[in-house]
């Protein structure tokens, strides 16, 4: 199997992000749309892939795309599909459906037909009748949007954003993935001073310290394919032992994290020791009108409170007034500021150099980009 298409799934807005993550890693040959990236790739992509992107929730084999408009058509299409190629005569192979905008509504009776449809095919390869389906995971999702069908196997298990440093969880605590995205996105470079005033249970400077590192983020768990029998075990050692040599250890950062709630910086000290990386980052409690730093040209990086809970706007825009004070004093330093409130700009006093949707969960959210001078050239100096 020499090639195979895939989908890296990812959250609105950082679809592209995602698409560059994947350039990194040798896979040009891909085209976004909205929610994933597919891409093209091998049985080792499905390894390094997984292992590798900061950003995306999930790696996915997609077995096939058509139109249906009629439950028959769905039916016959995929079981049409070359489902025993993939599919072991044990496995395991729940099917989920969303239907967005199609003819075939009803999301249960979709996911019923490819069910029984798979199973037809598999009932001719391996010549039986019932499968117990006591083997690996290999779960498949229908997904109809405007009466297209796309089916797909996914590769991950557990999302992406599941690094295995996470064991404990804060209040709304930031997905791993949008953090990083947030990251990429600011063209953070390691070089530079990273501060984090919010940070919560610890997932911006963590995730910060990770990529400086070049630690794969999944290097430290598990994935639905590993046991799958198409993909040799070698391939999978063989994407680990990569991972584990591309580690940069002659690094000095200069990561800082705060917060004003003791518990959150308490969270954020076991995460970092979790991840590996509680060396490289310096945590404590502080208030946001408390921060400084004698470093110049750094990057402030946060998810602030948005006041979505009744009772707490008043609050927050006193906090977002606070903060274009506070911020003043980092005459060099970028800003980069995730949050849902509309009003954000006029009450941090600056309008921003650029602006982009994203969603932190379910929340529609706008991240803030306020861009500093660039700091002296070493022959300027």
């Amino acid at each position: 199997m020499s090639k195979i298409q895939l989908i890296a799934t990812s959250a609105f807005g950082i679809e592209a992000v995602v698409g560059r993550e994947l350039k990194w890693l040798g896979y040009s040959d891909q085209f976004i749309e909205n929610g994933k990236v597919t891409f093209a790739g091998d049985e080792l992509a499905i390894c390094r892939t997984n292992l590798w992107l900061r950003t995306a929730d999930r790696v996915l084999v997609k077995m096939g795309e058509f139109k249906a408009v009629t439950f028959e058509e769905l039916f016959e299409k995929t079981k049409a599909l070359p489902w025993p190629e993939w599919i072991p005569e044990d496995a395991e192979f729940p099917v989920e459906g969303k239907s967005v905008d199609s003819q075939l509504a009803s999301v249960p009776d979709c996911q019923a037909i490819v069910k029984k449809a798979i199973v037809e095919s598999m009932k001719k390869k391996y010549k039986r009748d019932w499968f117990e389906e006591n083997g690996p995971l290999y779960r498949i999702e229908v997904s109809l949007l405007k009466d297209m069908a796309t089916l797909t196997i996914d590769t991950s298990g557990a999302g992406l954003h599941k690094r295995g440093y996470r064991k404990l969880a804060g209040n709304a605590p930031l997905k791993e993935t949008l953090a990083s995205a947030m990251l990429l996105i600011s063209r953070w470079k390691d070089s530079r001073v990273l501060l984090d005033p919010f940070c919560g249970s610890g997932t911006i400077p963590i995730e910060a310290a990770l990529i400086a590192k070049n630690i794969a983020p999944g290097l430290n768990r598990s994935f639905a394919a590993e046991e799958w029998g198409i993909i040799p075990r070698e391939l999978w050692s063989r994407a680990r032992e990569e991972a584990k040599e591309a580690v940069r250890n002659d690094i000095e950062l200069h990561i800082q994290g705060s917060d004003i709630d003791e518990e959150a910086i308490s969270l954020a000290r076991y995460h970092a020791k979790q991840a590996g990386v509680d060396e490289f980052i310096h945590l404590q409690r502080r208030d946001v009108a408390d921060i400084s730093s004698k470093q110049k040209y750094g990057f402030i990086i946060c998810n602030p409170p948005y006041g979505e809970r009744l009772g707490e706007n008043h609050e927050v825009e006193r906090l977002y007034r606070l903060m274009g004070n506070v911020f003043k004093k980092f005459d060099t330093w970028s800003f980069y500021i995730i949050t849902s409130h509309p009003e954000f700009e006029r009450l941090f006093g600056r309008k921003a150099d650029k602006k982009r949707k994203l969603y932190n969960g379910r929340i529609l959210c706008n991240y803030y980009q306020f861009f500093g001078p660039p700091p002296p050239k070493k022959s300027d100096i």
